[in-house]
């Protein structure tokens, strides 16, 4: 059983686009009520159009996006809140910018073919496939001495991060700070049972901040 009374970590699931850092990460949020940042929205404009139009980044490209992960995990670490955020970390000196007393980095390695093959399906995203080359490129693996494990991509998703889970002893965030933490980033919904004779109560992410909105026997929270 894993040690609730220690801290629980901030992890980066990290490698190189299309090895499934988001599913995964989304997955570990859900199951374990941490908090989840997704790392490519905290990219510059710029590097989004660079990437978008088929450009490598550079380091000096990369520098200022790391600062603002490093900003997200270095808040969490200190205030002793778990966290879930998703970046490539492809350098050891990238991740050495990112690392803290309870960070872990996460590192979902795959088969060239096999992450190629899942950015080609990729629909609506900016990173091109013909990056994937870029960062393999500048791909170093995390060494022993670095706080890190290696899962494999060949698994299903759910598998994967159950496996994580299994590996780092995370346990699932019930304290209240957290859900008062989390209230600006969830919908509460009240809706009246099917039978007539009861409220069902569920919750659901929202951009809004909570404000009460009758919408005939259905009352939201926004």
């Amino acid at each position: 059983m894993p040690d609730t009374s220690a801290q629980q970590p901030v992890l980066v699931i990290m490698g190189v686009a299309g090895c499934g850092k988001s599913t995964v990460a989304a997955l570990l949020a859900s199951q374990l009520g941490w908090d989840f940042q997704e790392g490519d929205d905290l990219h510059p404009v710029e590097n989004v159009e660079k990437m978008a139009s088929g450009q490598p980044l550079t380091d000096d490209d990369r520098w200022p996006w790391l600062d603002a992960v490093a900003s997200w995990i270095r808040e969490h670490d200190l205030a002793g809140i778990p966290g879930i955020v998703t970046c490539s970390s492809l350098k050891r000196a990238y991740r050495d910018r990112l690392c803290g007393p309870h960070v872990v980095f996460v590192y979902l390695a795959g088969g060239h073919g096999e992450i190629r093959n899942r950015l080609s399906a990729r629909i609506n995203h900016y990173m091109p496939p013909a990056l994937l080359e870029s960062q393999l490129a500048c791909l170093e693996s995390p060494a022993a001495d670095e706080r890190a494990v290696t899962i494999g991509v060949a698994a299903r998703p759910a598998e994967i991060s159950a496996e994580i889970i299994r590996r780092l002893g995370c346990a699932p965030n019930r304290s209240l700070r957290h859900w008062v933490h989390q209230l600006p980033a969830f919908r509460l919904r009240l809706l009246w049972g099917t039978n007539g004779d009861r409220w069902r109560v569920t919750a659901e992410r929202a951009p809004t901040w909570f404000n009460m909105t009758p919408a005939g026997s259905q009352t939201e929270f926004h």
